[in-house]
């Protein structure tokens, strides 16, 4: 928790200075209106069509040569990202990690507890996490090369809209399904009679498909709307890094935005830190040793911390960068950030191993003079 309140101080000192340097020299060129969680652009007019030279009764040229919508950037802090090691380099290089790791750690999963889906009630929950895992670690493949190849996207503006929509759905998707993991846990520890009493595999199924559901529905917008745009400055295509601030299509996304970060990182957030809280809590007051579970549970819980909560920061502030300064470089602290959402990824079959180990499948409580009651998790 030390490192995650020395991350948020030192991101409002950086929050303030940027705001005391840009304040008076943004404030006659902002564009009305805000941009979503990306760079800002304007919309640069396509050049009309010239006449077709006509050979016989047919057009030279094809009809399906469409020209691509153009932008130019509104800032300097945009053209150093786009150019610079830090898109280029380090956050392609974290994906790679990520991806080596994470891919063949979750197929393990999904290979060793698919079988047990049917009779484990926790197994359905891990198994919906290892999914969501692995479909965002897929879509780092296409991202890694647009980034290695100086951020130009090469694969269409389907295979944009769809490798975006992939990678932030599931995000919120194993974050939400985390915070029903820790809750189910919460249940088996501190009110075990109800748990006992509950249709964990219809509750756990349930549950997944809710999340799964909510998620899918919520990423239609990202289908929707154009996410690939050339930027002629640069002779290249972006994937999602650019959008348009004259175009009414993007800024509906501000506030879809900030409904998904509210709803996709901060509610979970809330949810898990209370859940952990309170295990810990319980764990501490029983009569049986469960310092090694304990200390399991922590871990867990600081890595999720660390994993989710800077990029839902750095995603807040940078709104507050916009509507203030109208300054924008914080878009790449949040690229940054959402890095570590994906090593969380990797990491999540190594904890589910680690907490599997710690507490076996089973806790018991004191309920009466030597007596025990057995839950399973």
């Amino acid at each position: 928790m030390g490192k995650t309140l020395l991350i948020v101080i030192m991101t409002v000192l950086l929050l303030e200075l940027t705001r005391g340097t840009n304040r008076g020299k943004n404030r006659h060129n902002r564009t009305e209106g805000i941009s979503p969680r990306t760079f800002r652009g304007q919309t640069i007019p396509s050049p009309a069509s010239p006449p077709s030279k006509l050979h016989g009764n047919l057009p030279c040229s094809s009809p399906s040569e469409v020209v691509e919508p153009g932008l130019r950037l509104l800032s300097n802090s945009t053209v150093m990202y786009l150019r610079g090691a830090l898109s280029t380099r380090a956050i392609p290089a974290v994906y790679i990690v990520a991806i080596v790791v994470g891919i063949p750690a979750n197929v393990a999963i999904l290979v060793s507890i698919g079988a047990k889906v049917r009779r484990v009630s926790s197994a359905i929950l891990y198994c919906s996490l290892a999914t969501s895992d692995l479909l965002l670690l897929l879509s780092l493949l296409l991202k890694m090369h647009y980034h290695f190849a100086g951020n130009d996207w090469t694969f269409g503006e389907a295979a944009c809209r769809l490798v975006t929509a992939c990678f932030y759905g599931n995000l919120y998707c194993s974050a939400h399904t985390l915070a029903c993991i820790s809750v189910k846990r919460y249940l088996a520890v501190v009110h075990p009679f109800l748990y006992k009493s509950l249709p964990k595999r219809s509750c756990t199924a349930w549950a997944s498909l809710a999340v799964w559901v909510m998620f899918s529905i919520a990423m239609v917008p990202e289908l929707l709307v154009r996410q690939s745009y050339r930027i002629p400055q640069l002779g290249i295509t972006t994937c999602h890094d650019v959008l348009p601030v004259d175009q009414g299509s993007s800024n509906f996304l501000v506030y879809y935005n900030l409904g998904l970060t509210l709803l996709g990182f901060l509610l979970p957030l809330m949810v898990t830190t209370a859940c952990y809280t309170s295990i810990v809590w319980e764990l501490n007051r029983s009569h049986r040793d469960w310092s090694l579970y304990i200390k399991a549970s922590t871990l867990v819980f600081f890595i999720f911390v660390l994993g989710f909560a800077p990029s839902n920061f750095i995603h807040f502030l940078h709104y507050v960068q916009l509507y203030s300064s109208g300054a924008e470089n914080f878009y790449a602290y949040f690229n940054v950030a959402v890095c570590l959402c994906c090593l969380h990824s990797c990491l999540d079959p190594f904890l589910f191993m680690l907490m599997s180990r710690t507490a076996g499948s089973k806790f018991y409580f004191m309920i009466r003079k030597g007596k025990t009651l057995s839950i399973s998790t």
